[in-house]
């Protein structure tokens, strides 16, 4: 059917995941183009245009007006593959039903968010922020991927969308979030993103991807922190269980922001200023030692024979009253393997003592090994402990080390550090400190990096706002209903200094004040509220991303600095909240005023049924 010019056609909103609006269809109007022009049909509306009539014309000019006009110097993401094209399908789909319905510029809020803590806790650590602005910062589309994206829709797509995508980029876009490294709970946005509709639409799966994965092993490192205790030093050693490259980088950079100290991962090290800790596996061996002088630690003297002064001193351990002769048959390919690690790292020899007979081989040879090493001015670092009994084999290595200091006055023999690792998860480390135990550093990989008891965060991107209009998820899981608008969100503290309740209020709304009384209700729930008096108001909300807009943009926080602030964070939280084991919930709430556009919002969108 030939359309005449100026007809008026009626069309459909077509809404993903029942996302309802109150408004009316889009009504669109027909503009007939010459056979010869270069330009393609446009559909536009006027009205979602703010006044302001949009033809394929000046859609270009607007297109060559913003390109190139990202207002940062950010390098690209850690990973090279994190680009426009690491998306999902529908999101390219939704682009081009946006783009062809002329609604691909209208103003959009989309918040994300996640439902549900992980780990059966109450809390989760935001992680993932500076990826996410990295990425916005160079958000582009090149030539190659739109040749490949044209290789894949259907032909019936117009050239105009294509065309249009080689010019977007997010200098329209703005991003308001919650610091990194803070804890954040279910339902309180941690980022909220404005901007043209298609754009914002874009950034959905990859900036789902940046901060689902690093959310998630951020909280598991907070978690293992937080049952080790401060004093402990963790390693994360999760590189070769990691789900990938990009997983074993990932691990590594999330894990030291949740309050790990080192990792044995070099790149990740490299990239973030990570402290790298490791010494050698059960592999490592020597049968045979060709150099047999050190250097004393003075740099001066020298031990022409190395090897024979640890035999010294084995022999003196062996023959101490104190051990009854019980390191009579240590295994002399150990000693050998220790010799030679020594001789390369004399100034940061720590073994790994249970390849053969943790008790009767593996601590006797470290400890010749280490006398030695201590009688030429060096300083040993102590065992690795990656089998059986942990709590009780370092009981018993401690008692070892302070007995040789003692024997053979060797000051600070005793307080040798002992690592242990072999599949320490949260659940051993809470054992470990039940059973009681000597142990100074957890070596932590699989259960970390894998987040083996719970894949997944599950946070979402949901649309709340589009041409100024709140917008609502409606769901029979109230858990999946959606907070609609573009909201504020604040956290109050109490009189003991503790955080009470995150508020979030809509954006016109004024703004709660210190020892002001305010109703805090539970979004859903009508007699779950109570009044507060805060002693304290924080902000949660930053600008991280401002493009051309003009606001004041926040310079990113380096990765020590976030590591310091989720520290800061969990310290300032009520410990019942905190603990493993039946936490308190936190509360979340919304304002009177926010509840009762909720409801009303819910009502007015929710089916009445009829009964007959």
């Amino acid at each position: 059917m030939e359309l005449l010019e100026g007809t008026k056609l009626t069309l459909p909103i077509f809404e993903r995941d029942n996302l309802l609006e109150m408004s009316n269809p889009i009504s669109c109007s027909y503009s007939k183009v010459d056979a010869g022009s270069s330009l393609p049909i446009r559909h536009t509306n006027n009205k979602l245009c703010n006044g302001l009539a949009v033809d394929a014309k000046n859609e270009q000019a607007a297109i060559s007006t913003s390109a190139g006009s990202a207002t940062s110097d950010l390098k690209g993401p850690t990973n090279p593959m994190v680009t426009a094209l690491l998306t999902d399908m529908y999101q390219i789909t939704m682009a081009y039903a946006y783009w062809r319905a002329g609604k691909h510029i209208d103003q959009a809020v989309f918040d994300l968010f996640h439902r549900k803590n992980p780990f059966g806790g109450e809390y989760t650590i935001f992680a993932g922020l500076e990826e996410c602005i990295k990425f916005a910062a160079n958000f582009r589309f090149k030539d190659y991927e739109i040749d490949y994206l044209r290789s894949i829709m259907p032909p019936s797509c117009e050239e105009g969308f294509f065309n249009y995508l080689k010019g977007i980029d997010c200098s329209n876009v703005k991003i308001h979030a919650i610091a990194e490294g803070s804890i954040v709970f279910p339902r309180v946005p941690m980022m909220r993103v404005e901007g043209p509709l298609l754009i914002a639409q874009l950034l959905e799966t990859i900036f789902l991807t940046l901060v689902n994965y690093a959310s998630l092993v951020a909280t598991n490192a907070a978690r293992h922190r937080q049952v080790a205790g401060k004093s402990k030093l963790l390693l994360e050693f999760g590189l070769r269980r990691a789900q990938g490259p990009d997983g074993g980088i990932s691990a590594s950079k999330y894990c030291y922001l949740g309050g790990f100290d080192a990792t044995s991962n070099l790149d990740a090290g490299r990239r973030f200023g990570i402290p790298v800790r490791g010494t050698h596996s059960h592999a490592f061996s020597s049968d045979e030692i060709s150099e047999r002088s050190l250097v004393y630690a003075n740099k001066i003297d020298k031990c022409d024979d190395f090897v024979s002064l640890i035999e010294h001193w084995l022999s003196k351990i062996q023959v101490a009253e104190f051990f009854h002769g019980k390191f009579s048959e240590t295994n002399q390919s150990e000693l050998a393997a220790f010799t030679s690690y020594a001789l390369a790292f004399p100034t940061e020899f720590l073994a790994l003592v249970d390849t053969y007979d943790v008790m009767r081989s593996g601590i006797p040879n470290f400890c010749a090994v280490a006398l030695a090493l201590q009688q030429l001015g060096y300083k040993p670092k102590g065992i690795r402990l990656d089998s059986g009994d942990l709590a009780y084999f370092s009981i018993e290595a401690r008692k070892i080390f302070a007995a040789i200091e003692k024997e053979f006055a060797m000051p600070g023999f005793g307080k040798l550090s002992i690592t242990a690792s072999n599949d320490i998860n949260e659940d051993t480390l809470d054992a470990i400190n039940k059973q009681g135990h000597e142990i100074d550093a957890f070596g932590i990989g699989t259960h970390l990096v894998t987040c083996y008891k719970q894949p997944a965060l599950g946070c979402v991107y949901k649309l709340v706002e589009v041409r100024g209009q709140p917008r609502i998820k409606l769901s029979e899981d109230f858990s999946k209903v959606t907070i609609p608008g573009k909201k504020q969100c604040f956290r109050l503290y109490g009189n003991e200094g503790y955080p009470l309740v995150d508020l979030m209020i809509g954006e016109n709304e004024p703004l709660p004040k210190v020892q002001e009384r305010i109703l805090c209700r539970h979004p859903f729930q009508e007699s779950k509220r109570a009044y507060v008096v805060p002693q304290r108001v924080e902000a949660l909300y930053k600008c991280y991303w401002a493009g051309k807009s003009g606001f004041k943009q926040e310079p990113l926080p380096s990765l020590d600095a976030s590591r310091r602030h989720c520290q800061q964070q969990l310290a300032t939280m009520r410990p019942d909240h905190m603990r493993s084991l039946y936490p308190t919930p936190y509360k979340v709430s919304v304002s009177a005023k926010l509840y009762d556009y909720i409801h009303f919002l819910w009502l007015s969108e929710a089916p009445v049924g009829e009964l007959h």
